[in-house]
């Protein structure tokens, strides 16, 4: 099992609900979890664990809610996530579809062009500012799909638009090169 309540091991075993996962590897660390891919038996998934980390620049109130409304939210205005395919409420653990592709953080890292995946992104603005929705427009949080090309939004996080956190104001700064990428 675990070697702590927060962080896997490559191979643990982990049973949420009634689907055991085996962990691959750490594919991502954020503000709010760990992310790490996994296997189900029969297809890779993501395994994210909830963290209680302190966040100097964010103030959670109960993440895993936030995860499972911000979730329905975005999968009810159309936004392309990966689909959650369990939650244990209780140890913090969701399930969620495996997007394999290149993550667009590490394509601008590689100088490599973006510019389609930018446009793809601003199709979401509309649906995501009539709904009045932010997302997290941090590179790291989108994964273009190697079987389609299209980007994935593979975070869940999405707050109440402000125009200082949007994507023209806030995002496009990290997506064309002015702000370093960590």
């Amino acid at each position: 099992m675990a070697a702590s309540a927060n962080i896997f091991n490559k191979d643990d075993i982990i049973l949420i609900n009634d689907i055991t996962c085996k962990i691959i590897k750490l594919i991502g660390h954020g503000k709010g979890g760990y992310s790490y891919l996994a296997t189900d038996g029969k297809t890779k998934v993501v395994i994210k664990k909830i963290h209680h980390e302190p966040c100097s620049y964010y103030n959670f109130g109960d993440k895993i809610q936030s995860e499972l409304n911000d979730y329905n939210t975005l999968f009810n205005i159309g936004i392309r996530i990966p689909k959650m395919i369990d939650c244990d409420l209780n140890k913090e653990i969701i399930i969620k579809e495996y997007i394999k592709g290149d993550v667009i953080s590490d394509l601008i890292k590689e100088k490599k062009d973006i510019s389609k995946y930018i446009n793809q992104l601003r199709e979401f603005l509309p649906i995501l500012y009539n709904s009045n929705i932010n997302i997290d427009y941090y590179p790291t949080n989108f994964v273009v799909n190697s079987i389609n090309d299209l980007i994935y939004y593979i975070d869940y996080e999405c707050n109440t638009y402000d125009s200082k956190w949007d994507f023209d104001n806030w995002g496009i700064k990290y997506w064309n090169g002015e702000e370093a990428i960590n």
